[in-house]
């Protein structure tokens, strides 16, 4: 596969993550609009009404600082899936939000985990270790701008600070790294130079012929014949003609 037809944008690169903010948004301008609070749609662990979180939790949000802290994260992130992984992105986005909301369930404090940070550190995750797993230079350059972008949101995968759903935060990034390593994609192959094949011959290169063995440039000159080419001689025969 090459670059061109893989490296190719596509109406989800933006779909995808204005249907993610216009959501989680939407939904709470339902929660003002109406006065209602939707906290008890989200992950409680160990229970069954519980489980219903693990889809509504990353819509609903607590506050507006909140909400605008995921809201740009999300549509980076999202942004970056579809479009260096289009091929699996919608089946690692779905399998990463119920894995890791599972996870929230079954490790979490007795309390209502919501929010789309979750979510956020799982796209982090799989976007930093599936560019670091595949080898190729563009998808490690983007796992370098994620490190250097997110990488402070290592720290919240502990337990540093109350308030914060840092079960959530350590299931998003551990099913980042799973899906990373067990789903795999297409990479396009690197392009190769001349000089990196098997059969490279270094006296037959056009461009090494410009400079001797001590590396110094060999400037040509239009006396000097070019490809070791023989000159092209020219003999001309005169014929009398006969006298009758």
């Amino acid at each position: 596969m090459v670059e061109q037809h893989y490296f190719k944008f596509s109406n989800s690169v933006l779909i995808a993550p204005l249907v993610a903010v216009l959501s989680i948004w939407i939904v709470f301008w339902v929660e003002l609009r109406f006065q209602i609070n939707l906290n008890d749609y989200g992950v409680k662990p160990r229970t069954f009404e519980g489980l219903r979180g693990v889809f509504f939790s990353p819509f609903i949000h607590g506050s507006l600082e909140h909400l605008y802290n995921n809201t740009i994260p999300l549509a980076i992130l999202l942004a970056s899936l579809f479009y260096f992984y289009k091929n699996l992105a919608l089946k690692t986005l779905l399998l990463g939000i119920l894995f890791s909301g599972l996870i929230t369930w079954g490790i979490g404090r007795p309390s209502y985990h919501i929010g789309a940070s979750g979510v956020i550190y799982f796209l982090a995750s799989f976007i930093f270790f599936k560019g670091i797993f595949t080898k190729y230079y563009r998808l490690v350059a983007l796992s370098l701008m994620v490190v250097f972008i997110y990488g402070s949101l290592l720290w919240y995968i502990f337990p540093i600070k109350d308030g914060i759903s840092w079960e959530g935060h350590l299931g998003g990034f551990v099913m980042g790294l799973v899906l990373a390593f067990l789903l795999k994609s297409a990479v396009p192959s690197a392009k190769k130079f001349a000089w990196e094949h098997d059969d490279y011959n270094e006296e037959e290169d056009e461009f090494l012929k410009h400079f001797d063995e001590n590396g110094n440039f060999i400037e040509a000159s239009e006396d000097t014949p070019l490809d070791n080419r023989n000159s092209i001689s020219y003999n001309y025969q005169y014929k009398e003609d006969s006298e009758e």
